[in-house]
C-alpha cells in the first residue's frame, strides 16, 4: 500500500498579519481539506502593534493549523523568541529554534535555520555564523547512509541560486543572499527549500544534486521563496504542496528526475558557496578535558578507556564523543554546563543533580558526548547507562526508596535520564504506574505498556519523538509524540497527591535554590553515592 502524502503549506513574511494568514489557511482548509503543518519563513512579526498577537498569545483567537516558525531576523523582534532551543509561542503556534533538525513522526525532516548570515563575532542573536552552518552540515552529512533531508527552511535566500534557472525577476542572486546558506544547500540536498525576506515570490525550475554521467543519480531540489502576507501586488505568500517523507520512499521513485531539471547552480557559482570549499568545522574539544576530579576523594579516577591511566606507558586514544551543533548545557565539555552540580563522572556518561530538582536526591543520567535520545546511543554507552540505572536503584533502596526514570525526546537537544526517587512507604510501584496511566488519559496521551525487557530501539526511530518512563520492576511506559506534548508530564504526575505529594513542585522553576544551596546537596550526595561508585579504582 502506497505511503499516504503529508499536505503542507509554507509561508513568507507574516510580519505581525496573524489574522490575514490564519484567515487565509481557513479558506483554503475549507476548500481544499485540512492540511497537516504550516512552516513560516522570514519575518513572522512585524513592526506593527502588538495588540493582534495579544490575542492568539492569551488564547483569545487559536491557528487553525499547527504552524512552525523561525526566529528573528533583527534585534527589533529577538524579544519574541525566549528560548534559543525553541518553545511554545502560543497554542499551535511553535518557534523552531535557532537552528536544527525536526523530524515529524511521520519521518519527515525538516532543517531549520533562523536568522541572516554574519560574519562577525560575537554573533548577534537575529544571526548565524559559519560555525552554525558547518555544524549543520557535519551533524547531518557525516552520517553513512545520508542522502538528504526532506524540507530545508531559511530566511534569506541562498546566493547564487538563480544560476542555470528561470529568471529572479528584481532579484540579483550573484548579489542578494547568503553563501553560507548556498553552501548548506549543496550540503545537505533539500528536497525543498523555503526562503523569504525579498518581498517577492520565485519558484526555480528543480535542480540537480549529482553530476550527470559521473555520480549516480539523486533527487532534485526545488527552491521557493515566497512573498510577504497581504502584500498590494497579489504575489504568492502561501505555497500549497505534498510529500512523502524521503525515508518511506521507493529509491527509483526518489531519484526520478522532472522533464525540467537543470543544472546545480551552486556548483561553479563563484568561491564563496563553491563545492570545493568547504566551511571549517568547530574544534573539537580534546576528550581528556571531561574527566576531571569532583572531589578529594581515596583511589584513581578510571581514563576515558576505562583503563588505570598508570596501567599502560602507551593507553588507546579514546574515540571523541559525538559533538554538538552549538551551545549545550549537557554536553560535559560545555562552558554552559553547571558543573557544581555533577557528582559523578563514568566513562561516557556523568551524573548530576537536577536542577530544581524534586527532591534533593533528583540526579540526571547524562552522555558525556552529544546524543538527543537513548534511541541514537552507541552500543558503549548504553551499556553505561545500565549501570548508573542498576547502581542508582541499589543505592536508592539502601536509603528506603525506589527510583522512578524517564525520558521526554521532544523540545529537547541532550538526552537527560531524569531518575527520582520516591520513599517505599509513600505508595507502591502499582501505584506509580495507575497515576502515569490516569494522568495520561486525562489529558488524552496515549500510554501504552511495553515488554519489561524490550529496547526502546525497537520501537522508536532515531529523531522520532517519544516519552517513556521506566519503573523499578522494569515496566516501561511509551508514548509516541505526534504533536504537542506536555513538557512537564512526567514532573506532574510525580508530583501529585498520589505520589511525592508535592504538586507546587511540578515547575522546576519553582523549585531553583542558590549556587550555594546546590553545592552543599552536590556535596552530600557524592559523600553518600560514594560507596555505590562504581567509577573508582581503589587502591
Amino acid at each position: 500500500m502506497a505511503q499516504k502524502p503529508l499536505r503542507l503549506l509554507a509561508c513568507g513574511d507574516v510580519e505581525g498579519k496573524f489574522d490575514a494568514l490564519f484567515n487565509r489557511v481557513r479558506a483554503i482548509q475549507k476548500k481544499s481539506g485540512n492540511f497537516d503543518l504550516l512552516l513560516c519563513v522570514g519575518n513572522f512579526f512585524g513592526s506593527t502593534p502588538d495588540a493582534e498577537w495579544e490575542e492568539y498569545k492569551t488564547g483569545v483567537k487559536k491557528a487553525p493549523i499547527q504552524t512552525y516558525v523561525l526566529g528573528a531576523n533583527n534585534q527589533e523582534t529577538v524579544k519574541y523568541f525566549q528560548d534559543v532551543d525553541g518553545c511554545e509561542l502560543a497554542e499551535n503556534i511553535t518557534y523552531l529554534g535557532r537552528k536544527g533538525v525536526f523530524t515529524g513522526s511521520s519521518g519527515l525532516q525538516i532543517v531549520y535555520l533562523s536568522g541572516t548570515e554574519s560574519l562577525n563575532e560575537p554573533v548577534p542573536g537575529y544571526s548565524f555564523s559559519p560555525k552554525d552552518v558547518s555544524s549543520l552540515r557535519t551533524m547531518l552529512c557525516s552520517t553513512p547512509q545520508f542522502k538528504g533531508v526532506d524540507i530545508l527552511l531559511t530566511s534569506p535566500w541562498p546566493k547564487y541560486v538563480g544560476n542555470f534557472g528561470n529568471s529572479s525577476g528584481e532579484v540579483d542572486t550573484k548579489k542578494c543572499g547568503s553563501a553560507l546558506i548556498s553552501s548548506l544547500a549543496t550540503g545537505l540536498k533539500p528536497r525543498y527549500h523555503f526562503a523569504s525576506l525579498e518581498k517577492t515570490y520565485y519558484e526555480r525550475l528543480p535542480y540537480r544534486n549529482h553530476i550527470v554521467l559521473q555520480e549516480n543519480a539523486q533527487h532534485a531540489t526545488r527552491f521557493i521563496a515566497l512573498a510577504n502576507v497581504g502584500n498590494p501586488e497579489k504575489k504568492k505568500y502561501l505555497y500549497a504542496f505534498s510529500i512523502v517523507p524521503m525515508k518511506l520512499m521507493d529509491a527509483a521513485e526518489l531519484v526520478k528526475q522532472p522533464p525540467d531539471v537543470t543544472e546545480n547552480p551552486y556548483r561553479k557559482s563563484g568561491k564563496e558557496a563553491s563545492t570545493g570549499k568547504q566551511t571549517p568545522a568547530p574544534e573539537e574539544e580534546s576528550a581528556c578535558q571531561f574527566f576531571f576530579d569532583l572531589n578529594e576523594k581515596q583511589g584513581r579516577k578510571r581514563s576515558s578507556t576505562g583503563r588505570d591511566s598508570k596501567s599502560s606507558p602507551h593507553p588507546k586514544q579514546p574515540r571523541k564523543p559525538p559533538q554538538p551543533p552549538g551551545p549545550c548545557w549537557f554536553c560535559l565539555a560545555s562552558p554552559e554546563v553547571e558543573k557544581h552540580l555533577v557528582v559523578n563522572i563514568g566513562t561516557h556518561c556523568y551524573l548530576a543533580l537536577a536542577k530544581g530538582g524534586l527532591s534533593d536526591d533528583h540526579v540526571l543520567i547524562l552522555p558525556i558526548g552529544h546524543y538527543q535520545s537513548v534511541v541514537e546511543l552507541s552500543a558503549e554507552v548504553v551499556e553505561e547507562v545500565e549501570k548508573y540505572k542498576a547502581t542508582l536503584r541499589r543505592f536508592f533502596r539502601s536509603r528506603g526508596k525506589r527510583c522512578v526514570l524517564f525520558e521526554r525526546n521532544y523540545k529537547s537537544h541532550h538526552l537527560q535520564l531524569q531518575v527520582i526517587p520516591v520513599p517505599l512507604s509513600s505508595c507502591a510501584t502499582d501505584d506509580i504506574k495507575d497515576a502515569f496511566i490516569t494522568q495520561a488519559q486525562e489529558q488524552q496521551i496515549e500510554l501504552l505498556e511495553i515488554p519489561e525487557h524490550s529496547d526502546i530501539k525497537q520501537i522508536a526511530q532515531p529523531g522520532a519523538a517519544y516519552f517513556y518512563v521506566e519503573l523499578d520492576t522494569g515496566e516501561k511506559l511509551f508514548h509516541r509524540i505526534k504533536k504537542n506534548f506536555p513538557l512537564q508530564f512526567g514532573r506532574e504526575v510525580l508530583a501529585s497527591e498520589a505520589i511525592l505529594n508535592i504538586p507546587d513542585k511540578s515547575d522546576w522553576r519553582k523549585c531553583q535554590m542558590s549556587k550555594e544551596e546546590e553545592e552543599t546537596l552536590a556535596r552530600r550526595f557524592r559523600k553518600d553515592f560514594e560507596p555505590f561508585d562504581f567509577t573508582v579504582d581503589d587502591d
